[in-house]
């Protein structure tokens, strides 16, 4: 058994965030049609407090967890969601659980195709904790992130620790990743926490990237028009999908 599970609630800095219209679809439809058309996932789940994200996945005939509502305020951790949902899956099957791939409602940027890939990394590579997306983003790097100190702007990570190598190049320090949250496929064993890092302690500590161009998961509004550029290089538009 290799199920998905999609957690997204109602609650959000952006109104109606998760179900709101992109492409003339809700938000949170295209992580679930991503699931849903994933060769390697065998059940699709979907946690949440929210009953439009509730009947949305109802329409789509997958499985309904109900999100307690001390797990779907600002203050909740998704671990705790994801916890959740993974326990209430396997307290509900008989089925071994191999692996189990994490979505989010609002993370968009994701194929049936780069679910699969992270599967057939894990099957091959039994050593390895997850697999989870990474998008490039050398404009963000350590380097050049600041914090506001005493209404300064003050360097976020001591510049000497880059070295004489650092310039005002945004691809002097190489490549900088960063986990997109798209997807996450992982083990079962990375359920015991103690065995990653903040802040994504559900991925263990040998991780695989999978690659994309332009991944995020969208909290603000200058991201709608970010992911809906990534919806339609890989094939959506209003009118069409690449899988239903």
């Amino acid at each position: 058994m290799i199920p998905a599970l999609i957690i997204g609630r109602k609650g959000s800095r952006v109104t109606d965030k998760n179900v709101r219209p992109i492409l003339g679809r809700p938000l949170a439809l295209y992580p679930m049609l991503a699931a849903k058309n994933a060769e390697s996932i065998t059940d699709v789940f979907v946690s949440t407090d929210c009953p439009k994200i509730e009947e949305l996945a109802k329409r789509q005939e997958l499985n309904f967890i109900a999100r307690p509502p001390e797990l779907a305020t600002n203050e909740a951790l998704a671990e705790d969601a994801f916890k959740h949902g993974y326990d209430t899956i396997v307290s509900g099957s008989d089925r071994e659980v191999e692996l189990v791939v994490l979505l989010f409602a609002n993370g968009v940027t994701i194929t049936p195709g780069i679910i699969d890939q992270g599967v057939r990394f894990l099957r091959d590579n039994p050593d390895y904790d997850s697999a989870v997306s990474v998008s490039k983003y050398n404009m963000f790097s350590a380097l050049r992130a600041r914090k506001i100190e005493d209404g300064k702007v003050q360097p976020f990570v001591p510049v000497e620790l880059f070295g004489e190598g650092a310039t005002c190049d945004r691809d002097s320090q190489g490549d900088t990743y960063f986990v997109d949250c798209s997807v996450f496929v992982l083990r079962p064993r990375c359920f015991d926490y103690s065995r990653g890092e903040v802040p994504f302690r559900w991925i263990g500590r040998t991780v695989h990237p999978l690659h994309q161009e332009g991944g995020c998961d969208v909290d603000f509004e200058w991201q709608f028009p970010v992911v809906e550029h990534f919806l339609r290089r890989v094939g959506f538009t209003e009118t069409e999908t690449p899988y239903r």
